[in-house]
């Protein structure tokens, strides 16, 4: 105790240091724990956590895998894996929400970065998809959308990247699709 009030004397450390919001992903390959940053992206985590909270990603899945093995005529490679609605609800039903870029939030698409996936600015709303691996061309001025763009993070994984890299690595199709989509059993704040 009195280490932390002298490190709260010469301001080393804060008395109020954020508390950001976490959830759990339950899924049928294991459990991941999630951090979400709504002091740095707050539209993106209110309507993540608006979807969680009505509980529309429960019986949802993990359904995409990106390796550097397939994607082929892609010049800019990344590895991610992608959840969501798709399949499951028409995800062109769900509003997209206002695109909050890499250079306003300050969040950058590092190994474990959760972000939103989206077509053009704008149209995010219910799909996600965790990084695996520093994917920098992810970020605003990255290569990977001719756009230039990026994509909106909004938080990163504190448990379960082995669960991550486990669900990268399942069967897929040419596609980029998983033979087996992986169940997302429940997301629910802790």
């Amino acid at each position: 105790m009195k280490v932390k009030i002298l490190l709260l004397a010469i301001g080393i450390i804060s008395a109020c240091s954020p508390h950001y919001p976490q959830v759990w992903i339950q899924t049928s390959a294991g459990n991941i724990r999630v951090e979400l940053y709504p002091d740095k992206a707050p539209v993106t985590v209110h309507n993540f956590l608006h979807y969680v909270d009505q509980g529309k990603y429960n019986g949802a899945t993990f359904y995409r895998v990106v390796t550097p093995d397939n994607q082929p005529g892609k010049k800019v490679k990344i590895e991610v894996i992608q959840g969501g609605l798709e399949g499951i609800a028409p995800v062109d039903s769900f509003p997209g929400i206002i695109h909050e870029t890499t250079l306003q939030t300050g969040i950058h698409h590092l190994d474990g970065t959760l972000s939103m996936a989206r077509d053009k600015p704008g149209t995010a709303s219910t799909e996600f998809f965790i990084c695996i691996g520093n994917q920098q061309e992810l970020d605003f001025g990255g290569k990977r959308n001719p756009d230039g763009q990026g994509f909106a993070a909004f938080g990163r994984v504190l448990e379960g990247m082995d669960v991550v890299r486990s669900i990268q690595h399942m069967p897929a199709g040419s596609n980029q699709m998983l033979l087996q989509p992986v169940t997302i059993l429940k997301i629910k704040r802790i």
